[in-house]
């Protein structure tokens, strides 16, 4: 028992008063709201990590304080003041965990989802300590390899030069493990699963026999190598026979074509190889061709493109080539650059091939791309390279929040416009919407060439911002966007850990986050492409069609 007492007294001197108290204050900030409702495993290690990242931060406050040797109190009254901040920091606690399930229900009301039992405050608090504990293990760990690496370069170093460069190499060694070894195994295991899940067939998708679609016998993609997103997406959609009997009228089958990561070593390979594709089934015969950037895992999603081959009555072939089978969010996160190369390489080849044709005899050449789709369809071309014969436009969703174009056209803004809905130059060029106001919310007329962006304001993936950190985001000022939250509020440091955990949180229901609704690319798609013949009564059918 003695030896028991001796260690927790020892841990009793050595925690940091203003830690515990920065720690547990950053603890409670991080139980407000932010821009999505966040599972309880999410709120539990976001809530460890701002503990942990406050009790630092208070740390080395109180460090500061005795290195530049300015007055602290004595070990009676350093006593007193564990037993109050240990008290006041409980109180705080449990406040805000009693606070925490009426912020995220409100919040999930404002997106019309059922509300939750709270978020189990014993169960967070029980998953914060554990982050603390592990955390702070490594933090004794480096601080052990730093002290004995100033130790030994102290034998040859003067002292004061050892203990920088003692810092410097246990960081490099650090880094090196987590970013070399730990992280690099982990996102191997997580793409070999996502391997392993895209190879599964399921029984009830059997191999097309129309030669137009792809991994039928006439194709030259095998149906095997289209991979599970890419059976599914030639699999699915709208069919002849349900455009037909919507207008009451023969109709076309839309074209879809789509290249496996599997199918080709190379991204050039598999571009090529969706060239074929088209050239095979006469693509470049309809009136209109759709090149979309998929998501990080390959997935289209229906909501998006199912409208556009409705409004345009099946005359449309799409094209779309995979690069991964990571989520969008774990390759934002991981590797910026992530997709861009296949994006680039299918962009030229059907550009290349497109812009060879007579300008009357070919069709309206459109790209779309969804979160990290959105991100690597617009590095796909340099405007420079198209300027003389430019595409007709993009449609980019949910675009993340490394996107140059996005962040330009944000950043540069018409004066009196928000930063969740921004103007850019009168809309000529480049327009926004959202899920309440579309892209004809512009007075003057739109160019032939013409990009837009469909976004939420409580989107994570677009509005993550790593500033955040430090700075308080232009979009949570007044007026805010009305799918985000009134008890939002900026805290440093906090607020970067809450939109970072945002991103993985989980889904929403369509038209709120990063869920996009059909109806709103109906809107959207109509006012980009102008597909003829469509009356409001006609849309309003077509509402009602996506909304059984």
């Amino acid at each position: 028992m003695g030896v028991y007492a001796n260690r927790l007294a020892r841990l009793w001197r050595q925690f940091s008063v203003v830690g515990l108290l920065v720690g547990t204050l950053f603890f409670a900030f991080s139980l407000t709201p932010s821009l999505v409702p966040r599972p309880f495993l999410v709120q539990g290690l976001i809530s460890g990590l701002s503990f942990t990242a406050g009790y630092a931060v208070g740390f080395f406050g109180r460090w500061l304080w005795s290195y530049v040797e300015l007055p602290v109190p004595g070990p009676r009254v350093d006593w007193v003041i564990k037993i109050l901040a240990t008290v006041i920091c409980s109180v705080v606690a449990v406040t805000f965990l009693w606070q925490a399930g009426e912020w995220q229900n409100a919040l999930r009301a404002l997106m019309e989802m059922e509300e939750a039992g709270g978020v189990q405050p014993v169960s967070v608090g029980l998953m914060t300590l554990v982050v603390f504990v592990i955390l702070l293990t490594l933090a004794r760990l480096f601080k052990h390899t730093f002290r004995f690496l100033a130790l030994w370069l102290g034998r040859y170093i003067p002292q004061h030069v050892s203990n920088v460069v003692g810092v410097l190499v246990a960081a490099a060694l650090f880094w090196s493990v987590i970013d070399g070894v730990i992280f690099s195994l982990a996102l191997r295991a997580a793409d070999n699963s996502y391997q392993q899940v895209d190879a599964l067939i399921e029984d009830e998708l059997t191999r097309p026999t129309d030669p137009l679609k792809a991994g039928s016998v006439d194709s030259y993609v095998d149906w095997r190598d289209l991979g599970r997103q890419g059976r599914n997406f030639v699999s699915s959609g709208p069919r002849a026979s349900d455009l037909s009997e919507f207008f009451g009228e023969n109709t076309m089958e839309p074209i879809r074509i789509y290249v496996g990561l599997n199918a080709a070593e190379t991204a050039e390979e598999r571009a090529d190889l969706a060239l074929r594709e088209l050239k095979r089934v006469n693509a470049f015969e309809r009136s209109v061709l759709l090149l979309v950037t998929p998501t990080g895992t390959g997935w289209v999603d229906p909501a998006a493109l199912n409208p556009m081959e409705y409004l345009h009555r099946g005359d449309i072939a799409t094209v779309t080539a995979q690069y991964s089978y990571l989520p969008s969010a774990l390759s934002l996160m991981v590797e910026g650059e992530y997709g861009a190369e296949m994006a680039r390489a299918l962009f030229e080849k059907v550009y290349g091939h497109w812009s060879s044709l007579p300008a009357d005899e070919r069709p309206r050449l459109y790209l779309h791309g969804l979160s990290l789709g959105a991100l690597n369809s617009d590095r796909s071309f340099d405007i420079y390279d198209v300027i003389q014969d430019p595409f007709h436009g993009a449609l980019w969703s949910g675009p993340p929040f490394r996107s140059e174009t996005w962040r330009k056209a944000t950043r540069e803004r018409d004066p009196g416009t928000s930063a969740w809905l921004p103007s850019f130059r009168d809309g000529d060029v480049v327009r926004f919407m959202n899920q309440h106001q579309g892209l004809d919310r512009y007075d003057g007329e739109w160019g032939a060439f013409r990009i837009a962006y469909l976004q939420h304001a409580s989107d994570p993936i677009t509005f993550f911002d790593p500033e955040s950190f430090y700075r308080e985001p232009e979009w949570i000022r007044e007026p805010r966007g009305p799918d985000v939250s009134p008890d939002l509020r900026w805290y440093p440091i906090v607020t970067m850990l809450q939109l970072a955990a945002d991103m993985a949180a989980g889904s929403t229901p369509a038209g709120f986050g990063h869920t996009f609704a059909a109806n709103d690319y109906i809107d959207a798609w109509r006012v980009l492409t102008e597909p003829e013949g469509w009356s409001e009564s006609d849309i309003e059918r077509l509402r009602a069609l996506f909304n059984d």
